[in-house]
């Protein structure tokens, strides 16, 4: 019988629970993760942040219309030794103003706006794949977590079943006070190790619920992974041209090189034209219209010292796009690297529980024909516990390694897993509010943008 037990107990793969209908699958838990994120939602409207930078940036490019209604009361002398005149005065005035020549400040200022939302969209795409792979670790969790609790039932068990053997071995008198005693420590160690076990899966549920929005049901066995690359090589390649990170870095490069052409840009003068239109409570009316041009002559040195910031913080981006490579370089050696360890230690993992499972069965005959201890017996079993527990945890290490070489590589995303769900399309918000509308048709398109997005 404790021969079968552990038997059954035997992992030949990762999860060996055979499927059930409505059970929730990686799929469900990873379309929910993306569903229920707060983290994305944050990320995700920050970005729409960021598209209206770029609007408030057209906005500077049009003219500047405002009105100004002013009454007061005025006393006037109207000679040196005349009376006074007094009364309330009115006077409505309507003015617009408009940047006529900048020598490009505008221009830039918006492409450092456009460039700042591509980074921004980039961080967006970061988010998603830390929201993903924590709604895969908490899926693969909860079946490790799961499976030990059944070791461990399994275990205790067996210990039972030993402790009766050695009491009834104790009561004909085949063996001393002792080796009962140590089966029941044994037992007492087998109940605290089944508790620590039913807490860890209490934990992992707790940690799935966080990442997905609900606590578990009952989970199918894990999929097939995804498909990596061959090598590592041809993976650190992939990572290079894709990961988030890099491109983000990219467009702090372009918008640091954008804001050295604004500081010398402000060496320069602007030219603006303004017009006003005014009445006052007498109908006296008044129109004035003229360009001015201004330059600032000296600043204390101020201007100078944004150039050269500029120039500084270009050099800063530069050096960060390389350390960003250097990193995620790094990141997908390591991800490889562990990958591969936690493969090799399936394997051995599988001779190690023959091994021993064929000691466990000996050592056990052995005891029957008084050649063995019960200490003997229990710590082949305990042996053969501990093969099991380690292979888990190796499965599960190399299952969750495959999502972390994705991960490092860049494309741990909805859209390469396949998950067939809407996706946050950031562009639409942006074309809706590029050109900064007010109360026009575009406004209108905006409204039903953000009435969909549930604002």
């Amino acid at each position: 019988m404790r021969s079968s037990i552990f038997q059954a107990l035997t992992v030949a793969a990762f999860v060996v629970a055979a499927p059930v209908a409505q059970a929730e699958t990686l799929t469900d838990a990873l379309i929910a993760a993306y569903r229920n994120s707060n983290l994305l939602d944050q990320q995700a409207a920050t970005l729409r942040a960021a598209d209206e930078d770029v609007a408030q940036a057209v906005a500077t490019l049009r003219p500047v219309i405002e009105y100004t209604l002013s009454s007061g009361y005025q006393r006037t002398q109207t000679t040196a030794h005349g009376p006074f005149a007094d009364g309330l005065r009115t006077t409505f005035e309507l003015s617009a103003s408009m940047m006529l020549l900048d020598f490009g400040r505008r221009e830039l200022g918006i492409e450092i706006r456009k460039e700042t939302v591509l980074a921004t969209r980039e961080a967006l795409r970061r988010v998603e794949q830390e929201v993903l792979f924590a709604a895969v670790s908490a899926y693969v969790d909860v079946q490790v977590r799961s499976q030990l609790v059944s070791v461990r039932e399994a275990n205790m068990r067996l210990v039972t079943q030993e402790l009766r053997a050695a009491q009834d071995r104790f009561d004909v008198g085949e063996i001393t006070r002792t080796d009962v005693s140590i089966a029941e420590a044994r037992l007492a160690a087998a109940r605290a190790a089944l508790s620590a076990a039913e807490g860890d899966l209490m934990v992992a549920r707790e940690a799935y619920k966080a990442a997905t929005g609900a606590y578990p049901g009952n989970l199918r066995s894990a999929p097939r992974t995804p498909r990596l690359p061959a090598t590592m090589e041809e993976a650190r390649a992939v990572a290079l041209k894709t990961h988030p990170s890099i491109a983000q870095a990219q467009r702090g490069v372009a918008i640091a090189e954008l804001g050295v052409q604004v500081a010398k840009a402000n060496f320069l003068p602007t030219l603006s034209g303004q017009a006003a239109l005014s009445r006052n409570d007498r109908g006296v009316d008044t129109q004035t219209f003229g360009l001015v041009l201004n330059q600032e002559i000296y600043s204390g040195g101020s201007k100078a010292s944004s150039l050269r910031q500029a120039i500084a913080q270009r050099d800063s981006a530069r050096a960060q796009l390389g350390q960003a490579s250097v990193l995620i370089a790094e990141a997908v050696g390591n991800a490889w690297a562990g990958l591969e360890v936690a493969s090799a230690q399936v394997q051995a993992g599988d001779r190690q529980i023959r091994a021993a499972q064929t000691a466990f069965e000996g050592v056990r005959e052995e005891a029957s024909l008084g050649a063995r201890t019960t200490l003997d017996v229990l710590n082949a079993e305990q042996e053969l516990l501990n093969a099991r527990v380690t292979r888990i945890q190796a499965e599960a290490q190399r299952y969750l390694g495959v999502y972390a070489v994705l991960q490092t590589m860049g494309l741990l995303t909805a859209e390469h897993l396949g998950l067939g769900i809407p996706t946050y399309d950031p562009a639409q918000y942006y074309n809706a509010v590029k050109s900064a509308p007010a109360h026009s048709a575009q406004g209108k398109k905006l409204d039903k943008i953000m009435e969909k997005l549930g604002r």
